[in-house]
């Protein structure tokens, strides 16, 4: 009589179930990706083998990177390889005679999903560029800010922190010409952090300005134009307006910062398959490359060790 077959024999330890290649491909292979063992594991790199990483999704656990990295390395012409579910990167040593597309259609013929390579180079240098953009415009924030709290605001606000002494002592500074070089400062610091960290949004506000689409980004955009254009007069002129950088600033750091995390969801997606160059240090799980003339460490330029799916 048949029996239905127990229903952990149709889902896998790791949860992908019977459609799981990966894990059907190590037990067609005899390949036990249980475990990685202890310590780091070592690989034989020949010198004339090159290094290539790919950014794939479908390695969630710990079984299924021991287990690609198995795979690859029963492949003709690979010596190394190296997967990590954290960032979704593997890292494969091969000879040069090994494509990187036929790499490439091995990993997939496992189930795994890899980034085509224009879209992976796109989404780093986009991740790159936009953290740039927020460290520019909190530091830059923060160069504009300190003034304004140090001077500016227990003028304008003497009732609240300073005894009039104070307060008169600070306004004869702004009134000589100490101040031309004070606020010269300011407008450049808030110009360079709006044009900086805020150079996407408005690219995006131009465009959407002369199609004639009035959008928040635009409104945004003169807003801030607005300000300063009247706090340089305020400055510079005998306009006698008072000087605003720091609006300027705010609004910088504020547009950058809810910019950064309202896309940060679909930066940090596994979109690549294009080389990573990071990280630059090795941890206890990364394998060991040695040479044909045997060790070498990981300071050397060639044949380093590979961490999380990198050289």
């Amino acid at each position: 009589m048949l029996t239905e077959p127990n229903a952990m024999c149709m889902q896998g330890e790791d949860g992908h179930g019977p459609s799981d290649r990966l894990g059907a491909v190590a037990d067609e292979r005899g390949i036990d990706g249980r475990s990685r063992g202890s310590g780091p594991p070592v690989a034989h790199v020949p010198k004339s083998h090159v290094h290539d990483t790919f950014d794939v999704d479908g390695i969630d656990t710990e079984r299924r990177e021991a287990a690609l990295e198995a795979a690859l390395r029963e492949y003709d012409d690979v010596s190394a390889a190296s997967a990590t579910a954290r960032n979704g990167t593997v890292g494969i040593h091969h000879a040069p005679s090994c494509s990187r597309a036929s790499l490439r259609g091995e990993l997939e013929s496992y189930g795994l999903v890899v980034a085509p390579g224009d879209e992976a180079f796109a989404a780093r240098r986009a991740a790159q560029f936009n953290s740039a953009r927020v460290a520019v415009a909190v530091l830059f924030g923060l160069m504009v800010a300190v003034p304004y709290v140090g001077v500016l605001y227990p003028t304008r606000m003497e009732w609240l922190f300073y005894d009039p002494m104070t307060v008169a002592y600070l306004q004869s500074i702004l009134d000589s010409r100490v101040a031309t070089h004070f606020f010269v400062n300011l407008a450049a610091l808030s110009g360079i952090a709006f044009l900086v960290a805020c150079g996407p949004l408005v690219r995006r506000a131009v465009t959407a300005a002369k199609a004639g689409r009035p959008t928040n980004e635009v409104a945004f955009v003169a807003g801030v134009l607005a300000v300063y254009v009247y706090s340089t007069l305020g400055a510079f002129t005998g306009f006698g307006g008072a000087v605003h950088y720091d609006l300027v600033a705010y609004a910088v750091v504020g547009a950058t910062l809810w910019t950064h995390v309202g896309s940060d969801t679909s930066v940090t997606a596994p979109t690549a398959d294009e080389p990573v160059a990071d990280p630059d240090s090795t941890t206890d799980d990364g394998p060991i490359a040695t040479t044909d003339d045997g060790p070498v460490a990981a300071a050397d330029d060639d044949h380093v060790a590979m961490t999380d799916g990198g050289r």
